[in-house]
């Protein structure tokens, strides 16, 4: 009698090396490819984003796209946010020391929503997958 394997619910992603410190990363589900390269400083082009470069990608898309689903569900009319991050590397050992995260959001919302969806976008789950020694200020602001 042979036991059944649980369905995979992970996503599948790819990697295949290229010259001169790229990686060609392919989505599973949709087949979107991704490059990536070294930064400048560590021998790359800089004609790419690097591995931790993705990192604060992924934390600025994360918070926004969270906002946006916590929005949805509760009825809130969010409308466009802009955002900006910077990353900022420790000296050897070279790790990720802090993503500074900068959202200018929409006009119109009230105190309740703001502090809300503040929360959630601090909350994102990318956010509370890095380590904690990882520093990562948030700002918003609005035009009203």
């Amino acid at each position: 009698m042979s036991q059944q394997q649980p369905p995979a619910t992970g996503v599948v992603m790819t990697l295949v090396s290229q010259p001169q410190f790229k990686t060609q990363l392919t989505h599973g589900p949709s087949g979107t490819v991704s490059v990536t390269e070294a930064p400048r400083d560590n021998g790359g082009t800089g004609g790419s984003f690097s591995p931790t470069d993705l990192v604060g990608a992924a934390l600025l898309s994360c918070a926004v796209t969270t906002m946006h689903l916590f929005a949805s569900r509760e009825g809130i009319s969010l409308g466009e946010v802009r955002g900006r991050v910077e990353k900022r590397m420790t000296p050897p050992p070279r790790r990720i020391g802090e993503l500074v995260l900068e959202l200018r959001m929409p006009a119109g919302l009230s105190a309740e929503h703001r502090t809300r969806l503040e929360q959630v976008g601090r909350e994102c789950p990318v956010a509370r997958s890095l380590h904690p020694d990882v520093k990562l200020p948030l700002t918003f602001s609005y035009p009203d």
